[in-house]
């Protein structure tokens, strides 16, 4: 009995040792999740698995969301509405109450990964069937599409977009300045894959992104000009969707063993099972350390591609 008490007590410290990093401190990660059965935006606390359903619209998909940077409301793409081939950009509160459609996008188009400016005046986003970057005011006015480009993110200083473009050897990550302009390459390897979801650290010196590794993707990390290239992650998997917390102490990032969008027909067929254990959370320190599985959120993360985003300020 005392050989077992020990066991147990030495599983349990693993497994508490295995929810996140140590010292990740209280927050809350917005996150797809499939737990009604649904793709829905939930607000959870990495650490205890704590969720509230955001978004609560059986039968459409909700993807893509993000804080506002006080925290208050939150950004997401969805497809309600007669169209499910559309999806426009819609805010709502941090409660998930008072939800508006910001966008009126043509039929077929597809917004996704939002990012504020730090005084909270835009949205941009990417629009997936032009790879268009466009933005548009939190009230829904002042839409404009600012230029081509890929995963584009707003910088903290509101100035720069960092994206992904294609090139003669594939994809690589450029920064441009919110107005289009200046489009300069600050990471020359290109690959099939690519600098995928390229994302600036809170204070703007950092970029993350997901490289191609040999046949995997990982999560790297440079400088704002590019230098520094370092490789964060070594998990031979698809690492992606990476996002800062906001001490920039963290990275969240996506894992899946397989990249099945590159097949039409095995994407959909993913997305429609709606396996939950196939694109979990992980957490790690921005060194690339303490990598670790997110275990309360294992079994209930959407497919999609959206970033695990940190709540503002906590």
């Amino acid at each position: 009995m005392k050989t077992l008490a020990c066991c147990l007590l030495f599983w349990g410290a693993t497994l508490a040792q295995a929810q996140a990093p140590t010292g990740l401190p209280a927050t809350r990660l917005l996150i797809t999740s499939v737990r009604t059965g649904d793709t829905e935006v939930f607000a959870v606390d990495p650490r205890t698995g704590d969720a509230q359903n955001l978004t609560r619209s059986p039968a459409s998909e909700e993807r893509y969301p993000a804080w506002s940077p006080n925290g208050r409301q939150v950004v997401f793409t969805s497809n309600r509405g007669s169209d499910r081939q559309t999806y426009n950009l819609f805010i709502a509160n941090a409660d998930g109450s008072k939800v508006r459609q910001l966008t009126q996008l043509p039929a077929g188009s597809v917004v996704y990964w939002a990012s504020w400016t730090a005084d909270g005046k835009y949205i941009y986003f990417n629009e997936g069937k032009t790879s268009q970057v466009c933005r548009v005011k939190p009230d829904g006015t002042g839409y404009q599409a600012v230029a081509e480009g890929r995963d584009a993110h707003v910088s903290p200083d509101g100035k720069w977009l960092v994206f992904t473009q294609q090139g003669p050897n594939g994809y690589g990550v450029w920064v441009m300045d919110t107005q289009g302009q200046n489009r300069r390459q600050v990471v020359p390897h290109e690959s099939a894959i690519g600098g995928i979801a390229p994302v600036w650290s809170p204070d703007g010196r950092y970029i993350a992104f997901s490289g191609q590794a040999g046949e995997f993707a990982e999560i790297f990390r440079c400088q704002a000009d590019g230098s520094g290239l370092t490789q964060l992650t070594s998990l031979k998997k698809i690492s992606s969707s990476p996002a800062f917390s906001p001490d920039g102490q963290y990275i969240s990032f996506r894992v899946t063993d397989e990249a099945y969008w590159r097949d039409a027909q095995k994407r959909d067929k993913t997305y429609q099972e709606k396996g939950a254990d196939k694109r979990p959370v992980w957490l790690m320190r921005a060194d690339g350390t303490e990598a670790q599985l997110v275990e309360v959120l294992h079994y209930q993360c959407a497919m999609d591609g959206s970033r695990a985003e940190w709540r503002p300020g906590r």
